[in-house]
This record gives structure tokens, sequence and C-alpha cells, in this order.
């Protein structure tokens, strides 16, 4: 891989960290509006832990020792990025919350799915398998 690759590998793996950072944090506020019902704290702790588990669990992809290690954290990362989409799926179905106050957070943890899903399957892709 030569300095300019390498360059913008390296780029990219940064504005990713600050963008799964960003969908922590912008979740956090979000769950400060949330109503203090039963339901709603249980869904809100929820959504939490998965949100700030995609951001941290990225910051760890990037700081792994081997391409196995990092295939492993961003499938983690892509399990907790659709457990978030499911938490907002049910805030939503459970009129907890309304599609209008969800919809960049949706369409943020959505892309951030696609993204690594695709990542992942190239990594896959090209990785040799032993049979």
């Amino acid at each position: 891989m030569n300095e300019i690759e390498q360059a913008t590998n390296e780029q990219f793996a940064e504005l990713f960290r600050q963008r799964t950072k960003r969908l922590a944090i912008d979740v956090i506020r979000f769950s400060k509006t949330l109503s203090k019902t039963e339901e709603a704290i249980i869904m809100k702790r929820q959504l939490l832990r998965a949100s700030t588990s995609v951001a941290a669990n990225y910051r760890a992809a990037c700081r792994s020792r081997s391409s196995a290690e990092f295939y492993s954290k961003v499938s983690i990362v892509i399990e907790e990025a659709d457990e978030t989409l499911f938490w907002f799926e049910l805030l939503e179905e459970s009129e907890t919350t309304t599609e209008l106050e969800i919809a960049s957070l949706k369409r943020e943890a959505t892309e951030i799915l696609s993204v690594l899903a695709k990542a992942r399957k190239t990594m896959a892709n090209s990785t040799p398998r032993n049979k």
C-alpha cells in the first residue's frame, strides 16, 4: 500500500471514529428528552448501551492488532448499530417518540451500519479461507 492510500485510510478511520462518537453523543442528548415512564427508561438504557457501544467498539477496531481482530470488532460494531436501529424502531412504534424526532439519528445509524457491513464483506471476500 502506498503512502497516499495509507493516509487516506487513516483519515477515513479518524473521520469515522468522530462520526460514531457523534452518533453516541447525539443519542445521549436525545435520550434526555424521553419520558420517564418505566417502558421509556428501559428502552432508553438499551438504546444508550447499543449506540455508545458502536463508538467504543469502532475505536477498539482501529486499535486492533490483526486483521482477524479488526474483522471481529467491526462485526460487533455492525451488531450494535443494528441493535441501535431496533431500539429506535421500538421507541417509534410504541409511540414513545415520533419518526420526526429520530429521523436524523436513524439515518446516521443506518449509514454507519451500511458502510461497515460493506467493509466487512470486502474484507471477507479478500481474505483467503482455510479449507
